[in-house]
């Protein structure tokens, strides 16, 4: 059932259906927040041999469509999830890189809004909160 809705959503954006396309945006659909190396890996164990250069140019048409956004953590591999147009924010744990959705602030969030725009139009603010995560905080006590 997932394939099905994963071939709506490329037709949809005028994408070609390709077997690299379909895979990588079934296992974002499964794994978010992935590494191009964890996609890369669950590709090639649905499709067997996938070059990585493929893997970069699916997520970049992904990207470009608006099926995929990237993450970019400071100080860890960029990130993929399906997970777009909602302007969510994300939480990064410092020690193992995990990262986990976290949604909008409702109400007054002021550092949301810029002091100064600088000529700019903006559009979109990105926050990411870093800590550690549950795991992490075990494994440390």
């Amino acid at each position: 059932m997932a394939d099905i809705d994963v071939t709506q959503r490329l037709r949809s954006s005028a994408l070609r259906i390709t077997a690299p396309r379909v895979a990588v945006l079934t296992e974002l659909q499964q794994r978010p927040h992935s590494d191009v190396d964890t996609i890369a890996t669950a590709v090639r164990q649905r499709l067997g041999s996938v070059s990585t250069q493929a893997i970069y140019d699916v997520l970049r048409a992904l990207t470009d469509a608006g099926l995929v956004r990237r993450i970019e953590p400071a100080g860890h591999p960029t990130r993929f999830e399906t997970r777009v147009g909602d302007n969510h924010h994300h939480v990064v744990c410092r020690t193992c890189g995990e990262v986990d959705d976290v949604d909008c602030a409702v109400g007054s969030a002021p550092c949301l809004d810029a002091s100064s725009q600088h000529g700019f139009t903006i559009d979109e603010a990105e926050v990411i909160y870093w800590g550690q995560c549950p795991r992490c905080q075990h494994a440390a006590r």
